[in-house]
């Protein structure tokens, strides 16, 4: 049915693609297919995708690669699979925004699974926001709750990922307030993420490249040492 959540798997193994996207299809979703990443831009073009789920390494261009294209596009939710199951592979995508990783080998079950938790928190009402829409000013900046969107000092709005924005919510709703990696990890990305003191760090960092003046010397997202980081502003709603 047309309502159903359209994804779009990309995946060079025609033994892995096409038994996925009929076991998916089998079970409701909407399924499209690509087995490069050229082939999968030119579906972003036409289709709107409610998730992507796409192989790392591809021959030609990667999946990181294209997580990058993705992300200029908008704030589509992104599932790795990967063979490797090294701890830089998910450092690398959970810069680029990257909401979860399957490790090869895999069961469709297992990936399914993995898609509706992503589609879930994807659609769950951000934490702490009523039913309007919402907007929160911090410093020279203002968040657009509703649609997920930072507006710079000049005006221009930004798309913020998944993951970008349930942290930085964190924060808002807990300003001058210390809170652990773990907590983060809780509070931005839910249990099912895999939970390492480095993915957090890079989503600060990244967050950071986004906010502050000078990353290097954050005002707004402070390191508490030995004990995680603190948002140093006081938000305002409206």
């Amino acid at each position: 049915m047309e309502t159903a959540p359209h994804v779009l798997i990309v995946e060079d193994a025609r033994d892995i693609r096409e038994p996925l996207c009929r076991y998916l299809r089998e079970n409701g979703y909407r399924v499209s297919a690509a087995e490069t990443a050229a082939a999968a831009r030119k579906l972003l073009k036409g289709h709107a995708f409610d998730l992507v789920v796409s192989d790392i390494m591809m021959p030609g261009e990667d999946g990181l690669s294209l997580a990058r294209h993705i992300r200029e596009i908008g704030p589509i939710p992104i599932i790795f699979l990967t063979a490797r199951g090294e701890e830089v592979d998910r450092i690398v995508g959970l810069e680029l925004g990257a909401d979860d990783y399957v490790v090869k080998p895999f069961s469709p079950r297992e990936l399914m699974a993995r898609i509706a938790a992503v589609l879930r928190r994807a659609h769950a009402p951000p934490p702490g926001a009523g039913a309007p829409a919402q907007t929160i000013g911090f410093e020279r900046w203002q968040l657009d709750v509703g649609q997920r969107e930072l507006i710079g000092p000049d005006g221009v709005a930004q798309a913020l990922s998944q993951g970008e924005f349930r942290l930085l919510m964190a924060f808002l709703e807990r300003p001058r307030m210390t809170l652990t990696r773990e907590q983060l990890l809780d509070l931005a990305r839910g249990r099912e993420a895999d939970a390492f003191d480095r993915a957090i760090d890079n989503a600060i960092s990244r967050l950071r490249r986004k906010i502050e003046d000078d990353p290097k010397n954050p005002r707004l997202i402070k390191t508490v040492w030995g004990g995680g980081y603190v948002f140093a502003a006081d938000p305002v709603k409206a």
